[in-house]
């Protein structure tokens, strides 16, 4: 699952946003709150100047609080809203919500006139937030120093800040899955370009294409501009060592020749052991060359080839019809035709000649060639009908060196070399016996269509 480069980007993204949205939430949560108590300490002090501004003489001279705020939950017995006015000769004036249990104060402040707030323990054991100012009363009220204060009960603000939060986190969960899917879209056309190169090196090696090229984005361009570096490289090294097997070919050649005429020349002076030696170590020779240079040269097979079957086949059958072995036989392709499959025609060339030579050497009136499509793949089907094989040489035949007919010249590389041939391009060789005589298939990946 780790190895997915995509979901390991995913993932990441999903869990910062995660992250980010619960800092997010806590951050939102906390400003809200303290935007809570602003309020709250905005509406006390509010309360406190209906207090003081409530305060009047009462008919024995002592004060009296006229016109309260109106706030219905001051009336009600602990309601969680207080409010208490302590006068300077120790009366206390109280809101009915405090019922007989007064708000114990702490020590009077020093200065008189901005709001003093702080939390205190309240009736019931409620953590109160609190509002204090102190003030002097005018003469007419007898200039006395009081302390006014209004209270609310703090768990109405953490309910507000839960009732915020549980509207908050719906909309945070939609704007996260929003941003994990933003960002997997992000992932998925950031990682496109690579896509794209992925399937031009599949193009590339099935034949489609020679080269990745230049259209990728300016980040992808350089690993495309090595990567072609490097095939142009490969190409460069294989064509280097099919000039060295053509000079080595050249080479060999006359001294083989030469070896054939001495021992010919061998034979010729009576000494036909010897002779009959040498052209069995100079043939052994030659196999080796034959075989070495032949599986140099489909190495090189290239990067873009592709060759149709049908096409291949046609001439070589016309060819074969002008040879001894093939003047009298019937010859003809079956199949589709069109078809493309991923070898070079040369290549092909040589393993259908390959077969077709020994077909028409073995078989009686009649030599075909039938090409069919089986998914992604094409069979190439070589019958004749002669004898077969027998069932214990089949598993011999593709054997280097290997040959059922020692009444016939050859090196026995037909059938290995075709094997090699196969093998190169992706592709297998069988050989069996059927009904009416034998059958030799090839069968080849299909050539993939160009990557525009």
């Amino acid at each position: 699952m780790w190895n997915s480069l995509r979901l390991r980007l995913v993932l990441a993204g999903a869990a910062s946003v995660v992250l980010l949205l619960t800092v997010a939430a806590v951050g939102l949560g906390i400003l809200f709150e303290r935007h809570v108590e602003r309020r709250a300490v905005g509406e006390l002090s509010s309360h406190i100047d209906q207090l003081i501004a409530g305060l009047e003489r009462g008919p024995e001279g002592s004060l009296e609080m006229r016109n309260p705020p109106a706030d219905p939950r001051y009336q009600q017995p602990f309601s969680g809203h207080y409010w208490q006015v302590d006068l300077a000769n120790g009366v206390q004036l109280g809101s009915r919500s405090l019922w007989d249990s007064p708000l114990a104060l702490p020590p009077v402040a020093r200065t008189t006139g901005p709001l003093r707030e702080y939390t205190l323990i309240g009736p019931e054991g409620m953590p109160l937030l609190v509002v204090e100012r102190r003030a002097i009363l005018p003469a007419s009220l007898g200039g006395r120093a009081v302390r006014v204060v209004a209270a609310m009960d703090r768990a109405e603000l953490r309910q507000a800040s839960r009732a915020f939060l549980r509207d908050l986190v719906p909309f945070l969960g939609l704007l996260g899955a929003v941003l994990i899917a933003a960002g997997w879209v992000q992932v998925a056309v950031g990682l496109r370009p690579l896509a794209a190169v992925g399937a031009r090196v599949s193009a590339v090696r099935s034949g489609a294409e020679s080269r990745l090229g230049a259209a990728f984005p300016r980040e992808v361009q350089p690993l495309a501009a090595e990567v072609d570096a490097l095939i142009a490289s490969r190409e460069t090294d294989v064509e280097r060592a099919r000039a060295r097997a053509s000079d080595l070919a050249h080479a060999l050649k006359t001294p083989l020749q030469a070896l054939f005429g001495e021992a010919r020349r061998l034979a010729d002076r009576g000494a036909g052991e010897s002779s009959a030696a040498i052209e069995e170590a100079v043939r052994i020779i030659q196999r080796h060359v034959d075989r070495e240079l032949s599986r140099a040269r489909i190495a090189t097979g290239g990067w873009a080839v592709s060759s149709d079957p049908a096409a291949v086949a046609a001439p070589i059958l016309r060819v074969l019809k002008r040879t001894p072995d093939g003047a009298g036989l019937e010859m003809a392709v079956h199949g589709d035709a069109g078809l493309r499959v991923r070898i070079d025609a040369g290549d092909l060339t040589e393993a259908l000649g390959a077969l077709l030579e020994n077909a028409a050497r073995h078989a009686r009136s009649r030599v075909s060639v039938e090409i069919r499509r089986e998914g992604h793949e094409s069979v190439i089907a070589v019958r004749d009908d002669g004898p077969g094989v027998a069932a214990d040489d089949l598993a011999r035949l593709g054997a280097r060196g290997a040959r059922l007919d020692l009444a016939r010249p050859g090196t026995g590389l037909g059938l290995a070399i075709v094997s090699d041939i196969c093998d190169a391009s992706g592709g297998t060789l069988s050989l069996a016996n059927t009904g009416e005589g034998f059958e030799a298939a090839i069968r080849l990946p299909l050539a993939a269509p160009a990557v525009v």
